[in-house]
């Protein structure tokens, strides 16, 4: 359904007298298209479009031919094939409405009333899989740019009625299509509410993207921890509705935006529920201290050679000094050199095209991460370290997360050079402090206080399926339970005791 109201800074000028005549207001742009389709002066019909915005295909195969009788617009309306079409008179309407791929036809060219159609050129990269979320088991459908695919391929996982969309406009120029999606029964309605009334409040010209709103609707906008999960992943959206989540869509963006989450929620990655409950728990946990090791073990290195050599065991300390004997500089400009190279490697493979940044990553990572330590600018104890940390920073299914992690870590050198283990310690204080008291949508974020049961179900760890009975209390679900039970099945004849 396409948005009827909303006014356009193009239809500002139309509040006068007279109500200007809303095709003055695109006759100065060289796309704006307004003819007669007759070459008889007395005849109907006039037609204007934005020929940028439209299909000609549709233009030519089912409105064109409809439009050689001596017809009323009603009667037009009941004949043309094509579904969302709207009568209106309003010029702020027709502006709008125009701006989005309609096409207005006329009876004569002075007429108010006219009838919209939309022919909106709608083009859009096909269905493919995620590429930030990728999965080596599992469903490989991602999000696309366009809203209402992306709804699509929601109702197909969900074909239920109680699935609710609610549209809205956002952004005062780029009048973005933004749509709040949540299963009635299930979500709380305090958690509905609150997101619809911050997307209502966003003041802002341009939305370019669903992170802008995620950034403008969070409960900390400062904080480096994301409060909410960008998401391309079908089956991820899916689960969180199924869940009581809230999730966020908007035109022209891949990723829908779920709320509220945890912490926790950071390490989960959807191909878990594909494996053995045991082995989900193994990778849940490893991904769980990968992100730690990420954070802690360049500081940690830094700390220790710095201040607390008496830390290192005997038969490693000879090892680490004979690697640093021809190092010129102290640890703390050591690790910050290497780290901040790793970083820009990395930053210039993503941003160079694909082959050339896989050539990059490669000769970034080996040929100038041995030539630096021939050169004797590093250790190669150090090198392993920070590659064991850039490895472990992209653990996390959530890409968001990853750069917090890769982010973390530099603050924490500064303190460990200056405070040793101490400042390390506060850091660590700090951080979950900080945690403790952010809220996703105004539910904690840190997911082991409160502690609820719901917890041991499926967030720190991942029971068997008959145990996960109750959906999460923190996002306080309308619906508890959501397994009550298996049929109980004929027991089969065992072999072995025949």
């Amino acid at each position: 359904m396409k948005l009827k109201k909303g006014g356009n800074n193009s239809g500002s000028g139309t509040n006068n007298k007279n109500k200007q005549k809303w095709d003055e207001n695109f006759s100065s742009s060289n796309d704006f298209v307004h003819y007669h389709t007759s070459t008889t002066e007395g005849d109907p019909f006039w037609i204007s479009y934005f020929r940028t915005l439209i299909s000609s295909d549709i233009l030519h195969k089912d409105v064109l031919p409809y439009l050689q009788k001596q017809l009323t617009l009603k009667e037009l309306k009941s004949i043309i094939p094509i579904q969302e079409m709207i009568l209106s008179r309003d010029s702020d309407e027709i502006i709008q409405n125009i701006m989005s791929g309609y096409m207005a036809i006329q009876i004569h060219p002075h007429d108010d009333n006219c009838l919209l159609v939309n022919i909106a050129n709608s083009k859009f990269r096909d269905v493919g899989m995620p590429t930030m979320e990728a999965s080596a088991i599992g469903p490989q459908v991602g999000f696309i740019e366009e809203l209402d695919t992306n709804i699509n391929l929601i109702r197909k996982r969900l074909p239920i009625s109680e699935l609710i969309v609610k549209e809205m406009s956002v952004g005062k120029l780029s009048k973005t299509r933004a749509a709040v999606l949540y299963v009635k029964g299930i979500a709380d309605q305090e958690n509905i509410n609150t997101v619809i009334q911050r997307i209502k409040d966003i003041q802002y010209d341009h939305i370019q993207d669903s992170s802008y709103i995620s950034s403008m609707i969070e409960d900390n906008s400062n904080s480096l921890f994301p409060q909410s999960i960008a998401t391309e992943r079908v089956d991820r959206v899916a689960t969180g509705l199924s869940e009581g989540k809230i999730i966020i869509a908007a035109d022209g963006s891949p990723n829908l935006i779920i709320l509220p989450i945890t912490f926790m929620e950071a390490f989960i990655a959807m191909e878990d529920y594909s494996y053995s409950w045991i082995i989900s728990n193994f990778f849940r946990i490893l991904r769980f201290f990968a992100v730690w090791i990420s954070s802690f073990v360049t500081p940690m290195y830094v700390a220790i050679m710095t201040y607390h050599y008496e830390l290192i065991p005997e038969r490693l300390l000879e090892p680490l000094v004979g690697s640093r004997a021809t190092v010129p500089f102290p640890p703390f400009l050591e690790a910050l050199f290497l780290e901040l190279m790793i970083e820009m490697v990395k930053e210039a493979g993503i941003r160079l095209p694909l082959k050339i940044g896989q050539s990059l990553g490669v000769v970034g990572g080996i040929v100038i991460g041995q030539a630096v330590v021939e050169a004797g600018l590093t250790s190669n104890v150090l090198l392993i370290f920070v590659g064991l940390g850039t490895l472990a920073s992209y653990t996390s299914p959530l890409y968001k997360f990853s750069n917090t992690i890769r982010f973390i870590k530099f603050p924490v050198i500064f303190l460990a050079a200056w405070l040793g283990l101490i400042g390390v310690y506060l850091y660590f204080i700090f951080t979950m402090i900080h945690l403790l008291r952010l809220t996703s949508l105004g539910r904690p974020y840190i997911s082991f206080y409160p502690i609820r049961k719901t917890s041991v179900q499926d967030l720190w760890v991942r029971l068997p399926f008959s145990m996960q009975k109750y959906n999460p209390k923190n996002l306080r679900p309308e619906k508890k339970k959501k397994f009550t039970g298996t049929k109980k099945n004929p027991e089969p004849v065992n072999d072995f005791y025949e």
